[in-house]
Formats: structure tokens, sequence, C-alpha cells
């Protein structure tokens, strides 16, 4: 399949999931997303590389799956939201996962929450009450 280039593919360490990025990724979302049922969450508990081979995720992505490496699995088209059905059940928090995204800790995560937080109501209120970034 041939890919169009976008202005987004060259943004330093922004991972856009779209066709390009979602489409080898098929197997690993389709896996992700299964974890909608407790059902499924406790049966890749119980063994998540014959889980992974149940969804035919292989190589790389089986990998990534099994270190819990969501920065990995973002970087090779996971939806962050099918990911989140991963994580929160077995105890990883957005902020976890975020703070994995930086290279950070989770505290140090929190911290530089915390920090955009200062004078976010004065930004607000110069801007009518709606801030898009």
């Amino acid at each position: 399949m041939v890919w169009k280039k976008h202005d987004y593919d060259d943004i330093p360490g922004t991972y856009v999931f779209d066709g390009k990025h979602a489409h080898g990724a098929y197997a690993l979302n389709k896996l992700l997303f299964s974890f909608n049922t407790e059902e499924n969450r406790s049966e890749f508990d119980a063994d998540p590389a014959a889980y992974c081979d149940k969804f035919g995720v292989t190589g790389k992505y089986k990998e990534a799956v099994l270190n819990k490496d969501f920065l990995g699995m973002l970087r090779m088209g996971a939806n962050i939201y099918f990911m989140a059905k991963m994580a929160i059940p077995r105890g990883t928090s957005v902020q976890d996962a975020g703070a994995q995204f930086q290279g950070i800790t989770t505290k140090e995560f929190q911290e530089k929450l915390l920090q955009k937080g200062v004078g976010l109501v004065e930004k607000l209120e110069k801007v009518g009450g709606y801030w898009n970034g």
C-alpha cells in the first residue's frame, strides 16, 4: 500500500494514529480492544504469550505487549484508547503510561502536570474560558 506523506509525519515525539501506523498494528489493536471484557482480560493474564498467539500478534508487537512497553506499542500504531484497556485493569494508570512515554518516573510526570496547571485559571480568563493548548 502506498501512503501519502503528511505534515505531521515529521513532528518529533508525535505518534499519530492514522491508517499508515494502524495498518501494521491491526492484530495488536484487535487484541487490545478485546480487553473490553473481563473474560478476555483474565485469559490474557493467565497466559499473555498464548493470548498474543490467539490474535496473531507476533514479533516486535508481541514483544511490546509482553514487556508492557506502552510507548513501543504507541509508536507501532496502537490505539491509545485500546491500550488503556490493557493498562488500567492491571494497575498501570494513564499517568504511569504518560511517564513511560516521556522516559521519566510517574512522580516526575505528576509534578510536570502540576506545573502545567500553574496559572491556568488566569490563562483561561484571558482567553474567555476556553483553552485549546
